[in-house]
């Protein structure tokens, strides 16, 4: 493995906590000595094939639903106790026909030449508003409609109309969305029971960039929220003007929607033209309540096993998307794989068919990776779904520690039998933090906690000392800022590279234009480099718990009442150890668990809790509140056990032409003798952790 000085100091200060001498050996001399297993919830190896069908040809399902949360109206069967005492049965459901779309996909019109829509909204105000008010609104939509056409801007106050109070909660959002996409140019306010209507100032600027048309049905589409749909701007020629419209949007409305352009054939001329599509970025995790049409359009993911070699994950993940025609955030998965290994893990792609991911099998083979146990699944993975991983490992060239004449058989075995019963510290592995990197991830992680977004995009792009066109790119840029002319130079399988400079062309690079490139990461992403600030302190804080506790549990630590506990303990699980419990020796070291930091955590109640506090006072993080909404990016933390152990382990001796070690008394070569080792870690333990324990070696 290559040496990184930093990191050798930042590892060497680690602790161990067996006392075996140990031995040197060299490991992942090649992917093929380092094989990762992902072990599924139930226990099986998802290299294993399964016993149903790899996927089988179905009824074409619908598009997924990709949809921003908004109240369903359903205003056939809606009766109102004030105003119209009579049921609004003659109109079309509400929740069917808000969308609109510009080119050939137009609403349905009714006979005398208004939209189905504009017609519920005349029906919904007249029975909400009696028929003054309802004539004061439109008055007043019509002045505030030609003020915004003037060439002057709206001076003083801005002006508003109150449509007094309305009690009933369902009439207020009725009235709320009736008039936003009767007068797109108009705003509502809530104030308690009291809605009050104002001009729409972002309509008026969206009309000195697109046309009056154009922007009434981009706010009246933004109003709708409607299930799965799209706006498309005009075709438009000029780049200038689109970044303009590019950058409108995603300063007013990034987090609701996000923007694409999309080559497309002029239709006058036959010449190449671009348009703006808009579309909802979907709400991961939250739980909406959905019409039984919606219920019936389910999803399309597609499960599978991702076999990759020597290479990193993200990577991968990022090919995918490109071959499958979909982003990264559309891929699911339970863990993170090591690099510098072959790694099989469990994986769901959402919006894409068993069909189409078998298709693309032959070409992702030229980047090292293939996919197997192809099958239509009902949902997404999760981090952390799995129950663990397991290792296969050869560890080539042994040989005794420094001064040390033991037989080196017997210091083997004797390292492998006291990790195996004693275990090991639950430190995070160094390929958590970019082993061998100039910059390490939990530096960016740190940066994006102090909202330091674009110190995070310089240390990012950060190159190497060394002469290759990655890192001629990365200098290029840190040396101009020139986001255009680095895309250039950056090699088509950087993906995240790419998808992040493209961004900073498209919005600059300014502290907003920053946020949008962070957006062109997936969430999981993101959080990644958070995790890795959080991981590289919890594993201070460990060496420094078991320097200032030794294997004591003491007052004021924190342990696991859940034998079976995960990462994931709420913190009824975790109990704060007492001074009678410390007297008692009521707990082992087996059940001390440390905070990963985080708005949700506890902390020890001794040193250790303190020394917390230090580290994030040293670090500028003493009001973090662990959340940074700019990147919609929560931390709540989570408990760690300080000590795991490993399981099922089973190991081989072997010289270096595949033959047994010979019978004690033999004469062998130790410098060709090679140890293969076998076994499995829970989730989120790291194998090169649990090998530095065994042979007292830091990589």
């Amino acid at each position: 493995m290559e040496e990184d000085p930093d990191f050798q100091i930042r590892f060497s200060s680690l602790c161990f906590i067996t006392d075996h001498v140990g031995f040197h050996g060299t490991i992942k001399s090649s992917p093929n000595d380092f094989i990762v297993i992902e072990i599924d919830e139930q226990g099986q190896l998802v290299n294993k094939a399964i016993d149903e069908p790899i996927y089988k040809s179905s009824k074409v399902l619908p598009e997924p639903n990709n949809f921003a949360k908004k109240t369903k109206i359903d205003f056939q069967n809606l009766s109102f106790e004030e105003g119209s005492k009579e049921k609004v049965s003659t109109l079309v459901g509400y929740s069917d026909d808000q969308n609109r779309q510009s080119g050939s996909e137009k609403e349905d019109i009714i006979s005398d030449g208004i939209s189905k829509d504009e017609e519920e909204k005349v029906y919904a105000l007249g029975s909400l508003l009696n028929e003054n008010t309802n004539e004061l609104l439109n008055q007043f939509a019509c002045d505030i409609k030609e003020k915004l056409n003037s060439k002057s801007e709206l001076s003083g106050p801005s002006p508003e109309f109150s449509l007094g109070r309305i009690l009933d909660k369902k009439q207020r959002a009725i009235l709320h969305s009736a008039i936003r996409q009767k007068f797109p140019f108009l705003i509502t306010v809530g104030k308690n029971t009291e809605i009050v209507v104002k001009p729409n100032l972002e309509y008026k600027e969206l009309c000195h960039l697109v046309s009056e048309e154009e922007a009434f049905d981009f706010f009246r589409y933004l109003d709708a929220k409607k299930e799965n749909s799209k706006f498309t701007f005009k075709p438009d020629t000029s780049k200038d003007h689109r970044k303009a419209v590019h950058h409108f949007v995603n300063k007013k409305f990034g987090n609701l929607v996000e923007t694409k352009s999309f080559s497309e054939a002029n239709y006058n001329a036959g010449n190449p033209n671009t348009v703006i599509t808009v579309r909802f970025r979907e709400k991961a995790h939250k739980h909406r309540k959905r019409s039984v049409e919606c219920q019936e359009r389910k999803a399309i993911y597609t499960a599978f096993t991702l076999r990759k070699e020597n290479l990193e994950m993200f990577e991968a993940v990022g090919f995918l998307a490109v071959k499958l025609g979909v982003i990264p955030s559309d891929f699911s998965y339970a863990g993170l794989k090591d690099k510098k290994a072959i790694t099989y893990q469990a994986m769901v792609a959402r919006k894409v068919t068993p069909e189409r991911l078998k298709n693309i099998e032959k070409e992702i083979e030229k980047k090292r990776m293939s996919v197997f146990n192809i099958r239509s699944v009902d949902d997404s993975l999760r981090l952390g779904q799995l129950k663990g991983n397991h290792f296969d490992i050869v560890i080539r060239n042994l040989k005794n520690q420094i001064n040390d004449s033991v037989n080196l058989r017997e210091r083997i075995l004797e390292a492998i039998e006291s990790v195996k019963n004693k275990g090991f510290v639950n430190y995070y592995g160094p390929q958590r933090f970019g082993m061998g990197k100039k910059v390490h991830t939990d530096q960016i992680g740190l940066a994006l906690l102090k909202n330091e977004v674009v110190k995070a995009v310089k240390l990012f792009l950060t190159p190497e000392d060394l002469d290759d066109p990655v890192n001629r790119a990365k200098k290029y840029f840190l040396q101009t800022e020139d986001a255009k002319g680095t895309l250039s130079l950056m090699p088509e399988f950087k993906v995240r590279e790419k998808a992040l400079l493209e961004s900073l062309h498209r919005f600059g690079m300014t502290e907003e234009g920053c946020i949008q490139a962070w957006f062109s990461f997936p969430h999981s992403m993101r959080i990644f480099y958070i995790h890795a600030y959080s991981s590289k302190v919890w594993n201070e804080a460990a060496s420094y718990r078991l320097a200032t506790y030794g294997s004591r549990v003491v007052e004021g630590d924190l342990v696991c009442l859940d034998e079976d506990g995960d990462e994931h303990l709420p913190n009824s699980k975790v109990h704060l150890v007492t001074e009678e419990e410390e007297s008692a020796n009521t707990y082992a070291i087996h059940q001390v668990v440390l905070p990963v930091l985080g708005y949700n955590i506890q902390y020890p109640k001794n040193k250790v809790g303190l020394w917390y506090q230090e580290v994030l006072s040293r670090d500028g993080l003493q009001t973090c509140r662990f959340k940074v909404p700019s990147l919609k990016l929560n931390v709540p933390g989570c408990y760690r056990k300080i000590l795991k152990q490993p399981h099922n382990i089973s190991y081989q001796l072997r010289e270096e032409h595949d033959t047994d070690v010979k019978a004690e008394g033999s004469h062998i070569n130790e410098a060709n003798l090679s140890l293969l080792i076998s076994f499995d870690l829970d989730a989120s333990c790291y194998a090169t952790v649990c090998l530095r324990e065994i042979m007292k070696h830091d990589f």
